[in-house]
Protein backbone atom coordinates (compact mmCIF):
# COMPACT_ATOMS: atom_id res chain seq x y z
CA UNK A 1 0.00 0.00 0.00
CA UNK A 2 2.82 2.36 0.61
CA UNK A 3 3.61 4.81 -2.20
CA UNK A 4 6.40 6.54 -1.15
CA UNK A 5 9.01 4.80 -0.35
CA UNK A 6 12.26 4.63 -1.83
CA UNK A 7 12.56 3.55 -6.25
CA UNK A 8 13.88 0.57 -4.84
CA UNK A 9 13.31 -0.62 -1.92
CA UNK A 10 15.92 -3.43 -2.14
CA UNK A 11 18.99 -0.92 -2.43
CA UNK A 12 20.43 -0.95 1.16
CA UNK A 13 22.73 1.82 -0.11
CA UNK A 14 19.85 4.48 -0.73
CA UNK A 15 18.63 3.12 2.08
CA UNK A 16 21.38 3.89 4.18
CA UNK A 17 22.01 6.98 2.70
CA UNK A 18 18.39 8.36 3.65
CA UNK A 19 18.14 7.37 7.49
CA UNK A 20 21.40 8.96 7.31
CA UNK A 21 19.99 12.14 6.02
CA UNK A 22 16.77 11.54 7.93
CA UNK A 23 19.32 10.92 11.56
CA UNK A 24 21.79 14.38 10.61
CA UNK A 25 18.71 16.90 10.66
CA UNK A 26 17.71 18.27 14.06
CA UNK A 27 14.37 19.97 12.92
CA UNK A 28 12.96 15.60 12.68
CA UNK A 29 11.77 14.19 15.31
CA UNK A 30 11.74 10.26 14.48
CA UNK A 31 10.73 7.37 17.10
CA UNK A 32 11.49 3.63 16.52
CA UNK A 33 7.63 1.71 16.77
CA UNK A 34 8.18 -1.40 18.90
CA UNK A 35 5.95 -4.36 19.80
CA UNK A 36 6.67 -7.42 21.34
CA UNK A 37 9.99 -6.51 21.84
CA UNK A 38 10.24 -6.41 18.08
CA UNK A 39 11.19 -3.23 16.17
CA UNK A 40 7.70 -3.16 13.69
CA UNK A 41 8.24 0.28 12.30
CA UNK A 42 8.63 4.51 12.73
CA UNK A 43 6.75 7.55 13.24
CA UNK A 44 8.38 10.86 13.08
CA UNK A 45 7.53 14.78 12.27
CA UNK A 46 9.32 16.67 9.79
CA UNK A 47 9.15 20.13 8.10
CA UNK A 48 7.65 19.42 4.32
CA UNK A 49 10.16 21.26 1.94
CA UNK A 50 7.32 22.34 -0.60
CA UNK A 51 4.86 23.93 1.66
CA UNK A 52 6.46 24.45 4.93
CA UNK A 53 4.21 23.09 7.09
CA UNK A 54 4.86 20.47 9.50
CA UNK A 55 3.91 16.90 8.83
CA UNK A 56 4.17 13.76 10.16
CA UNK A 57 4.52 10.04 8.84
CA UNK A 58 4.79 6.54 9.90
CA UNK A 59 5.15 3.30 8.53
CA UNK A 60 4.62 -0.23 9.80
CA UNK A 61 6.32 -3.28 8.28
CA UNK A 62 3.63 -5.12 6.48
CA UNK A 63 3.72 -8.36 8.42
CA UNK A 64 2.32 -6.27 11.48
CA UNK A 65 -0.68 -4.75 9.71
CA UNK A 66 -4.18 -4.56 10.65
CA UNK A 67 -2.72 -4.84 14.56
CA UNK A 68 -3.82 -1.42 15.40
CA UNK A 69 0.13 -0.44 16.00
CA UNK A 70 0.00 2.18 13.63
CA UNK A 71 -3.00 4.04 14.88
CA UNK A 72 -1.72 3.20 18.63
CA UNK A 73 1.91 4.18 17.43
CA UNK A 74 0.83 7.84 15.76
CA UNK A 75 -1.79 8.44 18.28
CA UNK A 76 1.09 8.48 21.25
CA UNK A 77 3.48 10.38 19.02
CA UNK A 78 1.27 13.63 18.37
CA UNK A 79 -0.14 13.61 21.49
CA UNK A 80 3.70 14.80 23.20
CA UNK A 81 3.90 17.54 20.12
CA UNK A 82 2.16 20.41 20.78
CA UNK A 83 3.24 22.23 17.72
CA UNK A 84 -0.64 22.21 15.92
CA UNK A 85 -1.97 22.44 12.87
CA UNK A 86 0.10 19.11 11.80
CA UNK A 87 -0.35 17.45 8.52
CA UNK A 88 -0.23 14.12 7.19
CA UNK A 89 -0.17 12.45 3.76
CA UNK A 90 -1.36 9.78 1.98
CA UNK A 91 -2.12 8.19 -1.18
CA UNK A 92 -5.61 8.42 -1.95
CA UNK A 93 -6.06 5.19 -2.60
CA UNK A 94 -4.59 4.06 0.50
CA UNK A 95 -7.77 3.78 2.78
CA UNK A 96 -6.09 2.02 5.66
CA UNK A 97 -3.57 4.95 6.20
CA UNK A 98 -6.03 7.25 5.85
CA UNK A 99 -8.25 6.26 8.64
CA UNK A 100 -5.28 5.78 10.87
CA UNK A 101 -4.53 9.49 11.06
CA UNK A 102 -8.57 9.65 10.99
CA UNK A 103 -8.71 7.75 14.29
CA UNK A 104 -5.73 9.94 15.41
CA UNK A 105 -8.24 13.30 15.14
CA UNK A 106 -6.87 14.45 11.67
CA UNK A 107 -9.58 15.75 9.18
CA UNK A 108 -9.63 15.53 5.27
CA UNK A 109 -8.96 19.52 4.21
CA UNK A 110 -7.88 18.86 0.71
CA UNK A 111 -6.19 16.67 -2.16
CA UNK A 112 -3.19 17.02 -4.42
CA UNK A 113 -0.83 15.05 -6.13
CA UNK A 114 2.42 14.03 -5.55
CA UNK A 115 5.62 11.72 -7.17
CA UNK A 116 5.39 8.27 -5.70
CA UNK A 117 9.18 6.97 -6.07
CA UNK A 118 7.74 3.25 -5.29
CA UNK A 119 4.78 3.43 -8.41
CA UNK A 120 7.63 5.17 -10.13
CA UNK A 121 4.58 7.38 -11.02
CA UNK A 122 2.50 10.96 -9.25
CA UNK A 123 -0.54 10.25 -8.17
CA UNK A 124 -3.10 11.38 -5.96
CA UNK A 125 -3.19 12.18 -2.49
CA UNK A 126 -5.36 13.01 0.53
CA UNK A 127 -4.03 15.70 2.83
CA UNK A 128 -4.92 15.28 6.58
CA UNK A 129 -4.58 18.14 9.50
CA UNK A 130 -4.84 17.41 12.95
CA UNK A 131 -5.95 21.12 15.22
CA UNK A 132 -6.40 20.15 18.39
CA UNK A 133 -4.23 18.04 21.08
CA UNK A 134 -6.38 14.92 21.77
Amino acid sequence: MAAFTARDPRDRGEFDAHWKRIRSDPSIMIQTVISGGHVVGHVAKFVDAEFGKPEVTYWIGRKHWGRGLATEALSQFVSKLELRPLYGRAARDNAASIRVMEKCGFRIVGYGKGFAKARGKEIEEVILELTDRP
